[in-house]
């Protein structure tokens, strides 16, 4: 079975921080980093490293998630964000997060989707979109979108899996079944080369400034959650059921032999409004 992205997101999102970490995405493990949730942590450092965000900026997390690195661009910088998902229940408790910390007056959370957001032309001084653009099947909407909203002198910071070599007709039908358990548990999700999303920004008007490739140093992030799932082991099967779980692990599995041959891996790339 495959989920739109909003009832996938729905569905798994309980179980999901017990086995990703609070904030939901993939970690970045460079020098001296060893765990999971200071690594997530690291790659969130990353972005806020490519967006250069200050204190007096609007901005805008297309795909905020639980509200996470929301809450910490509120705390830690001052700014005022506004996350965008498609999921009620990510909505939901992105506002109780933020709530909870204080942050209720320098956040806001609605249900907007990012290849058609809704909101007014030059809105927002930095666009975040963290690991949320796999699962927008019109990338070109969605960067359309990132740049009409952006004021002049704005930014714009992107991180996904990315996709580094095409695959044939005769190895997609080869791996027709772990491509479908990779549906199965993160949702109707479609990889572009970082090229691509480079491509789309300058098509838009964007200068690109920031393009990394972060394979090696996201790897590691499959021993996390397979340990995360080992000491979730009795919630998460109560929250997915046992076959769920053992979905997810060999996964992870699947995930990790594309990262090593070269299929799939993790990028950044930032670019600014002249």
């Amino acid at each position: 079975m495959t989920y739109e992205p909003a009832t996938h997101y729905d569905r798994v999102t309980e179980a999901w921080r017990l086995l990703l970490g609070e904030e939901l995405h993939y970690g970045v493990f460079d020098e001296g980093v060893g765990e999971l949730a200071v690594a997530t942590g690291r790659l969130t450092d990353l972005m806020l490293e490519a967006a250069r965000i200050e204190a007096d900026h609007e901005v805008l997390d297309v795909g905020c998630g639980t509200g996470a690195p929301a809450c910490r661009i509120a705390t830690e910088i001052g700014a005022r964000v506004t996350g965008i998902t498609t999921s009620e229940h990510g909505v939901a408790t992105a506002r109780e997060r933020a709530r909870a910390a204080g942050l209720a007056e320098r956040t806001a959370f609605e249900l907007r989707d990012g290849m058609d957001n809704g909101f007014p032309d030059e809105s927002f001084d930095r666009v975040w979109v963290l690991e949320s653009s796999h699962l927008m099947r019109r990338r070109d909407a969605l960067v359309s979108e990132c740049a009409r909203v952006l004021r002049p002198g704005g930014r714009v910071a992107l991180c996904d899996i990315i996709l580094r070599r095409e695959l044939d007709l005769a190895e997609v039908r080869r791996l027709r079944e772990p491509l479908a358990l990779l549906r199965h548990v993160y949702g109707d999700a479609r990889m572009e080369p970082l090229s691509e999303y480079a491509s789309l920004m300058r098509a838009n008007g964007l200068t690109v400034d920031v393009e990394r490739d972060l394979s090696a140093e996201t790897r590691p992030t499959f021993d996390g959650w397979r340990a995360n799932a080992e000491r979730n082991r009795d919630r998460v099967t109560e929250l997915l059921g046992a076959d769920e779980l053992q979905k997810f692990l060999d996964s992870c599995d699947v995930l990790e032999g594309f990262w090593d041959d070269g299929t799939l891996g993790y990028g950044l790339i930032a670019a600014a409004r002249g």
